[in-house]
């Protein structure tokens, strides 16, 4: 069994008398920010560990309470070891720690315990030093029976940091945060001006974590020029996902009525802001618009293969352009299925064959760039296969 401990303890660096916990990050509470990653990672309760209940924090627990998980709230460590079963796994996220699924995961995956470590001289400076030239970066698995010595110290003692150190003293296995992490979306944050950009930082480490180069060269330079402005307008997700489908729409739209050009570049722009609009609703942890989103991210292109297909074979009376783009959506689908996660960025997906098509139309030569575009599907497919088989 999987559980998650998290602090809401430390005071936000203002004058309000905040909770770093409950600051504003991202349409929520980092608290339930935190609480998202947990769940997303497999945990089925949490534990949070307080000083003090404030509304803020009490309004947080009670939306994390509805997402189907138990919810339990504690003052001390032998509040906390009374809540957990004896046989459960912590997996334990600093107070006021801001981070990735991508970080996140391999420690949930992690059968021994561990600590997430960076080297002494690189920490930040709201990572605690555990000793041997290293400091804490904020994530633990650690066995839930560590409570019960935290519990044998005096009450006076901070709980997360005896935590910390009775792990560390026990030889925890450390795995230090790689290089290649997006560490700029990883740290703790205990100040409501710095959140806005360890968010943005957020959405880099996440859009960077997701493959294939439409998403690399259209999506992220995109969501670094526009994400800055929708966070500190606060726009709602939903009329962001209604301009993101009413623009693929439009293209749709342009292609049944033979425009074919504007149509393609309109349905490209729309799948490109459905797919920022993802990881925005995912960011704000509104899971069905972030589903709708990628939907449309994968259903649009299709669609779009299709009318261009029926507005060629239109105008020269055969069903050639027809059946390609039938074998382009199907060769897609069943690519799209068959590839790993992790796969090479040149493999083709949904929104690469859209450019391909949009490409080959603008220089006039729209059949070559149907044409162009079944043939990615088909190599990509191909590799995806031979990327399932097992070695030799």
């Amino acid at each position: 069994m999987l559980a998650g401990l998290i602090f809401a303890v430390r005071d936000a660096d203002e004058p309000t008398g905040t909770l770093a916990a409950t600051l504003p990050f991202a349409g929520m509470t980092v608290i339930e920010y935190q609480a998202r990653l947990l769940i997303a990672a497999g945990v089925s309760q949490i534990v949070v560990v307080v000083a003090r209940l404030t509304p803020e924090l009490l309004g947080a627990v009670a939306r994390i309470g509805g997402r189907g998980v138990t919810v339990d709230t504690v003052r001390s460590a032998a509040e906390a070891a009374a809540r957990l079963h004896p046989l459960a796994r912590l997996l334990v996220l600093a107070d006021g720690l801001i981070t990735t699924d991508t970080v996140l995961g391999p420690l949930a995956r992690e059968h021994a315990d561990a600590l997430l470590v960076v080297p002494e001289a690189e920490a930040d400076a709201g990572y605690e030093l555990i000793g041997g030239g290293d400091a804490w970066a904020g994530i633990a698995r650690v066995d839930s029976g560590l409570l019960s010595q935290v519990a044998a110290m005096p009450r006076d003692y901070d709980v997360q940091s005896a935590l910390l150190h009775v792990a560390a003293q026990a030889g925890t296995l450390r795995l230090v945060l790689p290089e290649g992490k997006p560490r700029g979306g990883h740290g703790v944050e205990a100040r409501r001006d710095t959140l806005e950009a360890r968010s943005r930082a957020v959405v880099g480490a996440t859009l960077a974590a997701r493959p294939g180069w439409f998403n690399r060269w259209v999506v992220r330079p995109l969501a670094r020029v526009a994400m800055p402005a929708l966070m500190r307008r606060h726009l709602p997700t939903g009329a962001l996902a209604g301009g993101a489908a009413a623009t693929a729409l439009a293209g749709l739209v342009a292609l049944w009525f033979g425009q074919l050009v504007a149509g393609l570049i309109l349905g490209t722009v729309g799948v490109a802001g459905a797919m920022l609009v993802a990881t925005f609703a995912w960011l704000r942890d509104e899971e069905l618009l972030a589903r709708l989103m990628g939907w449309t991210a994968l259903g649009v292109p299709a669609l779009a293969a299709l009318l261009l297909g029926h507005a060629l074979d239109a105008q020269t009376g055969e069903l050639t352009a027809r059946l390609l783009a039938l074998v382009l959506v199907v060769l897609g689908a069943l690519g799209h299925r068959a590839m790993p996660a992790a796969r090479p960025a040149g493999w083709g997906d949904p929104p690469a064959y859209l450019v391909v098509l949009a490409l080959g139309t603008i220089l006039g030569l729209p059949f070559l760039g149907l044409a162009a575009a079944a043939l990615y599907a088909a190599v990509t497919l191909a590799l995806a296969i031979e990327a399932l088989r097992p070695p030799v």
